[in-house]
């Protein structure tokens, strides 16, 4: 429990150090982009690296970098879609949800021997 309670206040803190550098950068838009993931992770991984190794902390972090790029590639499908067939946003969300799936554990398999 206290884990989660150290999580949320790093977390918390984070997100509103990422909140302030967001609402300097132009465009506005950017501002997104330093929302509330990238806290989290840096929340996670300072956490894993405590109560953990760094081995351990490395698997996160590189896990956490193949969940990025299938997010990438989720994006550009989804937008794709909309675009292109003119998918309902529910139908478009679901297909690429598969893709995600796919390169994620793709990647982990590939990069880290399945591991």
């Amino acid at each position: 429990m206290t884990e989660y309670i150290i999580r949320f206040l790093i977390g918390g803190v984070i997100v509103s150090a990422f909140a302030m550098i967001g609402d300097v950068l132009r465009p506005k838009s950017f501002a997104g982009l330093f929302g509330a993931a990238p806290s989290v992770a840096l929340a996670t991984l300072g956490i894993a690296i405590v109560t953990h190794d760094a081995a351990y902390a490395a698997v996160q972090s590189r896990s956490m970098m193949f969940g990025a790029v299938a997010l990438c590639l989720y994006s550009m499908i989804v937008c794709q879609l909309l675009m292109r067939l003119h998918l309902r946003a529910l139908t478009a969300s679901l297909l690429a949800t598969v893709v995600w799936l796919v390169a994620a554990l793709g990647l982990q398999a590939v990069f880290s021997g399945g591991a």
